[in-house]
C-alpha cells in the first residue's frame, strides 16, 4: 500500500486494486497495532479505530490537505501512484 504521509508515528496511505472501483474517496491509517480508514470529503472515521489523540492528528491533517486528498484519489482510481503529502510539523 503506497505511503502518502508519515508523522508522529502515524502512517498514511492510499491504494488501489486493478479493476475494483471503490465507493467513497478513502485513505487508510496505521499506528502501532491501529488501523482505520477515513473519508476524504467529508473527513469522518469510516472504519477501524486509533487512539483519541491520533485520530485528532489524522482529521486535522486530512482538513488541512483535503484537496490533496482528493487529487490522490483521482490518481489511484486511474491506476497511477499517488503523490506524497507532507505531513504534521
Amino acid at each position: 500500500m503506497p505511503e502518502i504521509s508519515r508523522f508522529y508515528g502515524i502512517v498514511i496511505s492510499m491504494y488501489w486494486e486493478a479493476g475494483a472501483q471503490h465507493d467513497a474517496p478513502h485513505f487508510h491509517v496505521r499506528f502501532g497495532e491501529y488501523r482505520a480508514s477515513y473519508g476524504i470529503e467529508p473527513v469522518a472515521q469510516l472504519a477501524g479505530a486509533l487512539p483519541v489523540r491520533q485520530q485528532r492528528f489524522v482529521e486535522a491533517w486530512a482538513e488541512l490537505h483535503q484537496a490533496e486528498l482528493a487529487s490522490n484519489w483521482v490518481l489511484v482510481q486511474s491506476g497511477r501512484r499517488p503523490s506524497k503529502i507532507k505531513g504534521l510539523e
